[in-house]
């Protein structure tokens, strides 16, 4: 494992905190929580800066998280808006989502506590779902703001239509230091910024990285990922890239399986790993995720230490 830390990083996943309502129950959930939840698994200082309803979900939210390697102090009370709910259906193993709204994350708020946050986080992880509101956006925008020049800004677009416009794209990518999409999503949002015209997503990783270069040129960005489900992912910086060609799994549901991809190659970004090791310990984590049900699964150290094996 490249290089030693003398205390950990501190991590922060900003934005939804939600119950995700599979068919066999509910299970807690959202982007930045899942990636934050497996940030510190990983062994970083993890925080979820959300808010909840001041519900029955809600406090079930902070019960459970209180019991995974994760700070919620940062989590806001909303006395008015209910805990944030998705409903998801599995077909053939990819899910699909019906969001509800509004709910509590849709009114995120800068308090002080927020704002020292931000100052002292290492690295932060937002996406679009959290910025569909006119509150909630221009709260995540100051808290990336308020972060120092050093502190690494993971945009994990995660595009869930209706929920996402152009405006918010160009704004999280000025902000952004690595921006983390699917293949899917990369030319709908090159329509959108007005980089090129839409074109059917590229199965060729030449073509993916013609087409993340032109990202490279208009956005300060140091770093794109490209996901491919099990087909792997390409990363790519101004001067190198790295493909990796996936993980073989036994799919279960691919809930939260591109969160684990994201906290795992920002918590190797963070040690100045080599690209082939971010890329490695995505893929690795994705697909582990992959062959569990729900997004924050049960995780023994055993398993930690045998998936970081040889990285």
């Amino acid at each position: 494992m490249p290089g030693k830390r003398s205390k950990p990083k501190i991590v922060v996943g900003l934005g939804e905190l939600l119950w995700d309502l599979l068919p066999e129950g509910p299970r807690l959930g959202g982007a930045p929580a899942n990636f934050a939840v497996m940030a510190g698994r990983l062994g970083n200082h993890a925080v979820v800066a959300s808010r909840l309803g001041t519900d029955a979900l809600g406090a079930r939210a902070r019960a459970l998280l209180e019991t995974l390697p994760v700070d919620v102090t940062a989590l806001q009370a909303d006395p008015d808006l209910p805990t944030g709910t998705v409903g998801v259906a599995i077909e053939d193993g990819e899910p699909h989502y019906t969001i509800h709204e509004p709910v509590a994350w849709d009114r995120l708020q800068l308090t002080a506590e927020w704002t020292e946050l931000a100052r002292e986080a290492d690295a932060v992880c937002f996406g679009t779902l959290a910025q569909r509101g006119a509150v909630s956006r221009r709260t995540i925008l100051k808290f990336l703001d308020a972060t120092r020049l050093d502190c690494v800004r993971v945009f994990d677009a995660n595009l869930r239509p209706p929920f996402w416009s152009a405006e918010t794209l160009r704004g999280s990518l000025g902000r952004a230091t690595i921006l983390k999409l699917n293949a899917t999503e990369l030319p709908l949002l090159l329509e959108a910024t007005g980089i090129c015209p839409y074109a059917p997503p590229a199965h060729d990783h030449r073509q993916l990285l013609a087409n993340v270069q032109r990202l490279l040129e208009r956005y300060p960005l140091r770093m794109v990922c490209v996901t491919r489900g099990a087909n792997g992912s390409l990363l790519v910086t101004r001067d190198d890239f790295d493909v990796h060609r996936g993980h073989a799994a036994e799919v279960r549901d691919t809930v939260g399986a591109g969160d684990a991809f994201t906290a795992a190659m920002t918590h190797y970004y963070l040690q100045d790993a080599p690209l082939d090791v971010m890329n490695e310990g995505g893929n690795r984590w994705g697909a582990w995720m992959a062959s569990q049900t729900g997004a924050m699964p049960p995780l023994d150290p055993e398993t930690v230490e045998e998936m970081a094996a040889g990285l």
